[in-house]
């Protein structure tokens, strides 16, 4: 199964990478890591995020305030969000449409 990002969701991911590391060094690199696990999580257990509606469900990353928001395709896991838990709720939905 393969992931893609959204390219909203890549440039989130990318920003909060370049903001953490700002805030300390090393900081966005943990959070590289931290994604990346999420994602081999997802890749081996697809279904493991909690649901959000019909299609969407999210995984809350351990260390940092935010999920990945994703849906489940034949072949693939299509991250439409990296969301900050302060964010607007549900900010992510223009993206699916």
């Amino acid at each position: 199964m393969r992931v893609e990002f959204h390219p909203e969701a890549d440039e989130e991911f990318v920003d909060e990478v370049a903001y953490l590391e700002m805030q300390v060094s090393g900081l966005g690199g943990r959070f590289i890591a931290e994604v990346e696990r999420a994602i081999a999580l997802l890749v081996e257990h697809p279904k493991i995020g909690a649901p959000l509606d019909a299609v969407f469900r999210h995984v809350v990353l351990r260390r940092f305030p935010v999920s990945l928001i994703y849906a489940l395709e034949i072949d693939r896991v299509f991250i439409v969000a990296v969301a900050h838990q302060r964010r607007c709720p549900g900010y992510w939905h223009a993206r699916t449409s």
